[in-house]
């Protein structure tokens, strides 16, 4: 974050620096990051970070700030290592935007069958590697799907049960 002093003359900038952290506090740290109310937390991490905390959720903000805390004091990822990780994750999903925004740890494997009964009638779909196929038809959302099958919209993680309702990603 960067800060302005003005004088007579000129306004300069005002560099703020991001803290290191000493390794012998990386513990007590985290320990008061999972207790901590939230309005601490967002100054924690404006002080860390250097800006404004995003809007979300306070389990979001307390895995990025319990990160940022070992990597202060530890440091961050080598940049080839950055690249690597990049590189690979282009690999994993061709480029596919769609894809990207699906947690791979959440997303079932292709072959995979998910099998729901509704009304009385049993429906089965087919994982497919970028997208999932319903009655011989490619779909590009389990949401569709559950629209098509129930005429009304539905979140397609929550009607297969693969999600809570409520549930985040």
């Amino acid at each position: 974050m960067t800060r302005y002093r003005s004088s007579a003359d000129a306004i300069e900038p005002v560099a703020r620096a991001i803290p290191t952290i000493p390794k012998d506090q990386v513990l007590g740290r985290l320990a008061w990051i999972k207790t901590a109310p939230i309005g601490e937390l967002k100054d924690e991490w404006r002080r860390l970070y250097g800006k404004e905390p995003p809007p979300f959720s306070r389990s979001y903000i307390t895995s990025r700030l319990a990160y940022r805390v070992q990597e202060l004091a530890y440091g961050g990822l080598k940049p080839e290592t950055r690249a690597r990780l990049e590189a690979l994750g282009e690999q994993l999903d061709g480029g596919n935007v769609v894809l990207r925004r699906i947690r791979a740890d959440s997303r079932p494997l292709p072959g995979t069958r998910l099998i729901r009964e509704y009304d009385g009638v049993q429906h089965v779909v087919t994982v497919r590697p970028d997208d999932f196929e319903y009655e011989g038809r490619p779909y590009r959302s389990l949401s569709a799907i559950a629209r098509h099958i129930t005429g009304t919209r539905w979140n397609g993680w929550v009607f297969f049960g693969l999600r809570q309702p409520g549930g985040g990603a």
